[in-house]
């Protein structure tokens, strides 16, 4: 029996579907995986490595976005429900 962190389902149903043939994964290098964050009336792409998964900071936002969209995310992959701003000073914090 394993540990189940919050918001690691969703991120494997999202990186499974994303190997589908159909997916929008033009553009995303090996080892890294989209997220759009945003307001809902503009939502901007951000590429992101495959580690962020592992952190507890990132992991609540995963959890956010599955509370928030389930497994049917609007724009076609992970959209995560925070403002620009705020992800970039995680992803600033995490890359450094």
């Amino acid at each position: 029996m394993g540990i189940r962190l919050p918001g690691m389902v969703l991120a494997k149903a999202l990186l499974r579907r994303s190997l589908l043939p159909s997916a929008p994964t033009a553009n995303v290098p090996k080892g890294h995986f989209a997220v759009y964050v945003g307001d809902q009336a503009q939502k901007k792409r951000f590429i992101v490595p495959i580690s962020y998964l592992t952190n507890p900071s990132f992991q609540d936002l995963l959890g956010q976005a599955e509370e928030e969209f389930g497994f049917n995310h609007p724009m076609g992959g992970l959209t995560i429900p925070c403002k620009e701003d705020q992800f970039l000073d995680l992803t600033s914090r995490l890359s450094g």
